[in-house]
């Protein structure tokens, strides 16, 4: 059970998120990384990794049947790239940061020190915990609203116009279609601060230099290398 400041903190992310626990214990582990639990000697359930597996097949699953019920003329493959734009590990970290999880999430020092306040990682890990920590709270009906309050109108945008391209998903369908060679990403640089750090990705068709991007996560770049492949192999797509 959380105490003194602790439990102030916890009343105020309540505030923030619209949702009013019985049990401040699922929130207050859903806010705490698992470097806070290691330097404090904590317990393996003390800390938000276990709620982050729950919340991610949670979230999974409302989302995808939101888009089923929605988009009913759409066919699975677009179905899964809405899906994926949608639970990507930016758009949740932009989810923690829009809620201030960032301000009352529980980290290590080292954690600390080296900007993990602000990686997308963390924070996209922590939103999946609350989600996970209000479903066993509230239910499921909760979560469901939770979810959708913060993601609708990303999905409203992605599943409507359609701007989205998973690149990443596009190349691996044109190889194994047409060219059925081994697909490598690697990173080859990095660099700026812990805190902003900022990937250059290449990616190799059967051990080739096909393509190369750049972004501020590891995921970024890949989808940029993705669509430069295809860019350099004439591949375009008009969906």
């Amino acid at each position: 059970m959380p105490k003194g400041n602790r439990i102030s903190e916890i009343n105020e992310f309540q505030n923030i998120i619209g949702v009013k626990f019985q049990n401040i214990d699922f929130l207050d582990k859903a806010l705490t990384h698992s470097s806070f639990a290691n330097q404090f000697g904590l317990k393996y359930d003390e800390h938000n990794e276990r709620l982050e597996f729950l919340g991610d097949s949670i979230l999974s699953m409302v989302v995808s049947e939101y888009l089923y019920k929605k988009y009913k003329n759409k066919q699975e493959g677009k179905l899964t790239r809405i899906r994926a734009a949608v639970v990507c590990e930016p758009s949740l970290a932009d989810i923690s940061r829009s809620l201030k999880v960032n301000k009352y999430i529980r980290i290590g020092k080292g954690e600390e020190l080296s900007g993990g306040r602000e990686k997308d990682s963390l924070l996209a890990d922590a939103c999946e915990a609350i989600i996970a920590a209000i479903y066993l709270d509230r239910g499921i009906e909760e979560a469901r609203k939770f979810i959708l309050k913060n993601l609708e109108p990303k999905v409203e945008s992605i599943g409507e116009n359609y701007n989205y391209r998973d690149f990443k998903s596009r190349l691996q369908e044109y190889v194994q279609k047409s060219l059925l060679v081994p697909i490598r990403y690697s990173v080859v640089k990095e660099y700026g601060p812990p805190h902003d750090k900022t990937f250059e990705v290449e990616v190799f068709l059967e051990e080739k230099s096909s393509g190369r991007g750049v972004g501020k996560s590891k995921k970024e770049a890949e989808q940029g290398a993705a669509k430069d492949a295809l860019g350099n192999m004439g591949v375009f797509f008009n969906e």
